[in-house]
């Protein structure tokens, strides 16, 4: 802060006014104050007073999720915090919303505090701030989704496990196979969306356009685009519902058309409960738990001093065949 105040020519009382957004100066100040700050590339440690206590460490990290809400999310937030308690740790758990923008505001709160270390599932393209922020020491973590950069991730074999719930459909006979996705600008649903394609191909079925269906970021958006699939005309005899907000989506859909028993489904993600649907719900399962708590390893064995270089670690998927996935073909339901 001393720095910044000789930079700016003002005094250490005045930068602290502007750091922490209190009036009474002028914008002018706030502006030299601002500049100065990039410059040095200074950031205030709202943190300061634990840093004594703890070597230099706030013994705290953050935790970036896309929303802490979703099942998945959660049940990953709870295995990092776990590690953490362990470490004496505290988590600061935040949502991105898959909003690039949200994400920089979140991250620029959690680095303001500290936090020893992240953990992001990241939104977007545009990771420099990450990167920038690796390159001044903050170990990182990716989880759940892996840009092309050199940081240490974490993630399941996504292509794979879509790629056997296709294989899965067809191999009780299905040939008109539907595909629901979330944004296709998130790494995961691209790499499931390939597994589809890739699923169809190993099973001998064409690809037919008409019967995919992305870019659906809501339960409400996946019932939309799944009433549209089921009552139009050549409906498909099975669906392939790649994220678990996508399914909940579907699985209103069939259910408010009478279809359950009559349309295959297999989803990506398991969910609460899905055992007690009737049919009970065919899944690919992942393990958020296990992908939590190596994530969360890998981090306290950065923070630990490990200088090696970044690793991907896959974790396997699971097919839970429970009755869903495996309805035959209803060939009355198709007109060709």
């Amino acid at each position: 802060m001393r720095e910044v105040a000789a930079l700016a020519g003002v005094s250490i009382k005045t930068v602290s006014r502007v750091v922490r957004g209190e009036a009474g100066v002028s914008a002018e100040l706030a502006a030299r104050v601002s500049d100065a700050a990039a410059m040095l590339d200074y950031r205030h440690n709202l943190a300061a007073s634990t840093l004594r206590g703890h070597g230099q460490k706030t013994a705290a990290i953050g935790l970036v999720l896309m929303d802490v809400a979703n099942p998945y999310a959660s049940a990953l937030h709870r295995a990092v915090e776990d590690i953490a308690h362990g470490r004496g740790t505290l988590v600061f758990a935040v949502s991105s919303d898959e909003d690039p923008d949200r994400q920089r505001e979140v991250l620029d709160a959690l680095l303001s505090r500290r936090v020893d270390g992240l953990i992001v599932m990241p939104v977007g393209t545009d990771h420099a701030m990450l990167l920038h922020e690796q390159s001044r020491g903050t170990p990182i973590v990716f989880v759940d989704r892996r840009p092309a950069l050199d940081i240490d991730s974490v993630t399941v074999d996504n292509r794979e496990g879509a790629c056997r719930a296709v294989e899965h459909l067809a191999a009780q006979g299905h040939r008109r196979i539907a595909y629901l996705g979330d944004l296709h600008t998130i790494w995961t649903a691209a790499e499931r969306y390939a597994g589809y394609v890739e699923g169809l191909a190993r099973a001998g079925v064409t690809l037919n356009p008409a019967l995919v269906c992305a870019d659906l970021h809501s339960p409400a958006a996946a019932a939309a685009a799944t009433t549209a699939l089921i009552t139009g005309p050549n409906r498909p005899t099975a669906i392939f519902s790649a994220q678990n907000l996508v399914t909940l989506g579907v699985l209103a859909a069939l259910q408010t058309h009478d279809l359950h028993n009559h349309i295959a489904l297999v989803g990506f993600d398991d969910l609460p409960l899905a055992e007690l649907l009737h049919p009970a719900l065919t899944v690919i399962a992942q393990d958020p738990t296990t992908i939590g708590r190596t994530a969360a390893d890998v981090l306290f064995t950065r923070l630990d001093g490990d200088v090696a270089p970044p690793r991907h670690v896959v974790i396997s998927t699971r097919l839970l065949p429970r009755g869903s996935g495996e309805i035959a073909p209803d060939n009355g339901l198709t007109s060709g």
